[in-house]
């Protein structure tokens, strides 16, 4: 039996997801939730929950921060992405954080039904047009948010919304100078001279 949960704000298509799955006997639908909170919370008293179906975008805590936290915990449950987003950046990017697998919406129950079984089997599931987006956004592409620390990333949201080093350091409680630091070495890896070029790099890169 695969125990499995279902993370996804929109309250039909969980629904319908969910009534799907309950058709196979093979599969257990252990419960909904619509948002990264609720699912981190609720696995704090269910166990033994072998699959995930994650989404990316949802409220409260997304489906970026569910993987790291799942990762950070070295978690024994397997996520499965199930997105509209088939950006090869948003592909990699879940890879990299531990996805097991990568689904869009609009998959048909058979290759849904493939991917939680191979998952559960402690394989990963990729299709080869999703393998190949990865490929692709990975071989034209040096530079992705991957290749940012986690630090980075958020020095270059608060550039982003055209906060002062300043500002950046008294938000997050360090020095001008670490800032600076980051700020550095965030043009450095995008390969850009000024703020307005890194802004427009990282926007089509989807790192912003």
């Amino acid at each position: 039996m695969i125990n499995l949960i279902i993370a996804d704000d929109h309250d039909l298509f969980r629904f319908g997801l969910s009534e799907l799955l309950k058709k196979y006997s093979d599969i257990n639908v252990v419960k909904t939730v619509s948002d990264g909170q609720e699912l981190i919370k609720s696995l704090e008293n269910i166990k033994d929950i072998d699959v995930i179906l994650l989404d990316i975008t949802m409220p409260n805590m997304d489906g970026f921060e569910v993987l790291k936290r799942l990762s950070s915990t070295e978690s024994t449950i397997k996520p499965i992405i199930i997105s509209m987003h088939n950006e090869g950046n948003y592909i990699a990017k879940c890879a990299k954080e531990g996805a097991y697998g990568y689904l869009i919406k609009n998959a048909d129950a058979e290759e849904l039904l493939l991917s939680i079984r191979t998952v559960a089997n402690g394989k990963k599931y990729f299709s080869p047009e999703i393998s190949e987006k990865m490929v692709n956004f990975m071989s034209e592409n040096r530079v992705s948010a991957n290749q940012l620390s986690n630090k980075e990333n958020e020095v270059l949201q608060l550039i982003s919304k055209g906060m002062t080093t300043k500002e950046i350091a008294a938000k997050l409680f360090v020095s001008s100078r670490t800032i600076e630091t980051h700020r550095a070495n965030i043009l450095k890896k995008l390969e850009v001279k000024n703020t307005a070029a890194l802004i427009k790099k990282a926007t089509e890169q989807k790192i912003l």
